[in-house]
């Protein structure tokens, strides 16, 4: 049987940094450098190498993104039957998430990364590609979208997230878990995965989401100097629990919601935004009454990406309002 054909192309991060002479690690290897330091992974299938940046994730623009998937879906179009994306471990949810918004291939893309750079003791940098690489090659990944491979767990990328900063398990999926493992090379799915309508790669990517975080006895004149000066062309707040705001905020994104989009989510870290439950001035009813989107199961930063693609393909609130309740879902 032939060896399928696997695309890799390297972005940067701690799994292409080594020591400095400035003092620790920045990002130096490439696609090749990767590939060929990860014993038998030549043999799990033919590679195609591609260095694509060498960044931190942190300074990953959305052009990088956008780049980086012309390129994926070039390798698809030359035959290539998995495309992987090595970056750094900073961004990596939310480049897996931008990216889902807009993979139409059945062909699985696979982002991964690693927690300590390939000098570090129990570099974890080699086995990750390995799994990623048994991953894109496995004929349950197919139709599945944009999956993250981290420390053998498959997570799907509109549930993970980093949720430490440091340790080789950083990534999970709050509330939903993995959707699979490689468990002893193999690739094991738990539950299928229902994919979403992908929008369509714009022309333009100018408009500009606003994302804050809600505190206790914060300062909502920040939001309306932003708004003031049009720095934003929609606004998505992490808000208090299940979805909620002060009174002094609420009357701020009432105002706003009269004119550009605004989602509020919950700050938590795990859960949705509730529909029906609080009545009071500056919680769920009361928001939704004045125009104001919920999340739903969207984390804050997923629901500013989604937003900002909405957006670019010049949707009106009705369309984003479809767009969360299909993209927020539990299922």
């Amino acid at each position: 049987m032939s060896k399928k054909r696997i695309s890799i192309g390297a972005l940067g991060g701690t799994i292409s940094m080594t020591a400095s002479q400035s003092g620790g690690v920045t990002a130096t290897l490439g696609a090749r450098e990767l590939a060929e330091s990860v014993p038998g992974l030549a043999g799990l299938a033919d590679l195609s190498l591609q260095t694509l940046q060498k960044l931190p994730s942190g300074s990953i623009r959305f052009d990088h993104l956008f780049s980086c998937l012309a390129w994926a879906e070039k390798e698809v179009e030359k035959g290539a039957d998995g495309v992987i994306i090595t970056q750094g471990t900073d961004t990596l949810e939310e480049s897996a998430f931008f990216l889902d918004l807009f993979w139409r291939h059945v062909e699985p893309l696979v982002l991964m990364g690693a927690m300590r750079s390939p000098e570090e003791p129990g570099a974890d940098g080699a086995a990750n590609l390995l799994a990623s690489v048994a991953v894109a090659t496995s004929q349950v990944s197919a139709n599945r979208g944009v999956l993250l491979v981290m420390n053998d767990e498959i997570h799907e990328a509109r549930h993970v997230r980093k949720v430490h900063s440091s340790r080789v398990n950083a990534f999970a999926s709050p509330v939903f878990g993995p959707a699979g493992v490689v468990l002893e090379k193999r690739v094991q799915y738990f539950r299928p995965t229902v994919r979403k309508p992908q929008l369509a790669i714009p022309t333009s990517f100018k408009d500009k989401v606003l994302l804050l975080e809600h505190t206790l006895s914060d300062d909502s004149s920040i939001l309306s100097l932003a708004l003031e000066h049009e720095a934003c062309q929609g606004v998505v707040i992490a808000g208090f629990g299940s979805g909620h705001v002060s009174e002094s905020l609420r009357d701020v994104l009432v105002v706003a919601a009269e004119r550009i989009p605004v989602i509020v989510c919950s700050r938590t870290g795990a859960g949705s935004t509730t529909q029906a439950v609080y009545g009071y001035k500056g919680a769920e009813i009361d928001l939704q009454k004045n125009g104001i989107l919920m999340g739903q199961w969207l984390c804050p930063r997923k629901a500013r990406l989604l937003l900002a693609a909405a957006l670019w393909n010049n949707c009106e609130r009705e369309q984003i309002k479809e767009l969360l309740g299909q993209w927020g879902t539990s299922h």
